[in-house]
């Protein structure tokens, strides 16, 4: 029961730094005049995070590393997510 609340706090920790790496791509967006709707941000996130990915890469040659610490931390929050409900549901 420990180990299940321990991976889900783990899980929510990962999904604040998405929410976080999301709000950080959209500003930089902002920033290079690239037009962001913040009503449907939700919606268009996706949309906004390979924008983000194809602008560093021309700019750079290099995609950028908030694109690299969105896609890790979602897969972490799914992750974790995941393993704490099956380790709540076993016990």
């Amino acid at each position: 029961m420990i180990a299940a609340n321990i991976v889900l706090g783990l899980a929510l920790v990962f999904l604040i730094c998405f929410v976080v790496f999301s709000i950080l791509i959209v500003v930089d967006l902002d920033k290079r005049n690239i037009k962001i709707n913040f009503l449907w941000m939700r919606l268009f996130l996706i949309k906004y995070v390979n924008q983000y990915r194809k602008v560093t890469l021309e700019e750079s040659g290099k995609v950028g590393r908030l694109f690299y610490l969105w896609i890790l931390s979602v897969n972490l929050a799914l992750i974790f997510t995941v393993v704490g409900l099956i380790l709540k549901a076993s016990v």
